[in-house]
């Protein structure tokens, strides 16, 4: 940061700062990368959605939908502008049922927000064009899912915007942080000053001279972390096309090693889009599950967000939220989102590294192959 100064704030100081601005560049190198026309760098994920929503136009006692199955964040964003979530189910890809979805639509409904879930794409064409018939707004949370595409697009690029996480456990990471994009250019003055305070952010302005545009609020990305983001941005290709490989190769060696009747994989052959940040299975029933984590548990295999996180990422867990308001009251019962909770019951979800060689991938190929049968 010598030749900027030591200025780590994203605004002002051009001349001390030799007019170096790099969250400017983050966002400008995300945006083509994802080929979006506007991207906005902010505090956080959670962050980002928040500011996402308000920018939509979202307002207390209006209504979001999203799913079941999903982070606690999603959750708190929308409570956080003082909307009430509306959760629906998810279909077996683990993401939005748009069946579900439309059964949700009311006349309170002012955004849908699928998350796309460990890196896997949800059914955004159904989800598209239920919204369209009803005339809402979209907004993707796609902080699981960077670089993922879904028909030849970037998630997160597909409705009114997407947002993304950067904090230490997604694809990319700038330790905390995170970003929006949107092809809006109204939105993207608006999501620009939301996260700055309302301001409105004239390059060549003084910053005290600025005018407000909107109440915002201070979710702000540091130099240092668009610094740190545009070194992984770099690198992003290479960390998606070593997943890929590497979930194949774990994916083909337990296909071949385990019985057939005994697991079932998520998203092996999807019409949706990739999924290869995770390699989810699916085994006969919760007994068995149980019985296969612990000895998974016993060999030093990692697991990933199922079973070890659920609680974090299942709606039917969340009591210190549902119990806060009486209209959550249908949400206290554990088992609400059916297929949601039977599919979580009996999966085991399996983190893609890109650090692990072939030969370490076989091995534990191999013991998790030995483990599904022994439990079966």
């Amino acid at each position: 940061f010598k030749r900027s100064n030591g200025v780590l704030f994203s605004h002002s100081f051009d001349k001390r700062r030799n007019k170096i601005y790099r969250v400017k560049l983050f966002e400008k190198l995300f945006a083509k990368k994802i080929k979006s026309k506007y991207a906005i760098a902010c505090s956080s994920g959670t962050a980002a959605g928040a500011i996402c929503l308000r920018a939509a136009g979202v307002k207390p006692g209006d209504e979001v939908i999203t799913q079941a199955f999903t982070f606690v964040a999603a959750i708190e964003s929308i409570l956080e502008v003082g909307a009430v979530p509306k959760i629906v189910d998810v279909d077996n890809s683990l993401n939005m049922s748009p069946s579900k979805l439309i059964r949700a639509i009311s006349k309170k409904t002012k955004c849908i927000l699928p998350v796309h879930m460990l890196g896997a794409p949800a059914n955004m064409k159904e989800i598209i064009r239920i919204a369209k018939k009803y005339k809402i707004p979209v907004i993707e949370d796609a902080c699981e899912s960077t670089g993922v595409k879904y028909k030849n697009k970037y998630l997160g690029t597909l409705g009114l915007s997407g947002f993304f996480s950067l904090d230490f456990g997604k694809i990319i990471t700038t330790g905390e942080g995170g970003i929006i994009v949107t092809n809006n250019k109204q939105q993207y003055l608006l999501l620009k000053a939301l996260r700055d305070h309302g301001h409105e952010n004239k390059f060549g302005i003084h910053r005290g001279l600025d005018k407000a545009l909107i109440r915002g609020f201070n979710f702000r990305m540091t130099e240092i972390q668009a610094a740190i983001g545009i070194a992984q941005l770099k690198k992003l290709d290479f960390i998606m096309r070593k997943k890929r490989v590497n979930r194949n190769i774990l994916l083909n060696e337990i296909k071949k090693k385990s019985n057939e009747i005994n697991v079932r994989f998520s998203h092996e052959k999807t019409k949706y889009g990739e999924q290869n940040d995770h390699l989810v299975i699916h085994l006969k029933n919760k007994i068995v599950a149980k019985k296969v984590k612990k000895l998974l548990d016993k060999a030093n295999i990692s697991t990933g967000i199922l079973p070890i996180a659920a609680r974090w990422h299942y709606a039917g867990y969340w009591q210190h939220i549902w119990r806060e308001n009486k209209k959550f009251r249908n949400y206290r019962k554990l088992d609400y989102w059916k297929n949601a909770w039977s599919i979580i019951c009996r999966s085991i979800s399996f983190p893609i590294s890109i650090l692990e060689k072939k030969n370490i991938i076989i091995k534990k190929a191999d013991t998790i192959s030995k483990i599904i049968n022994k439990s079966g």
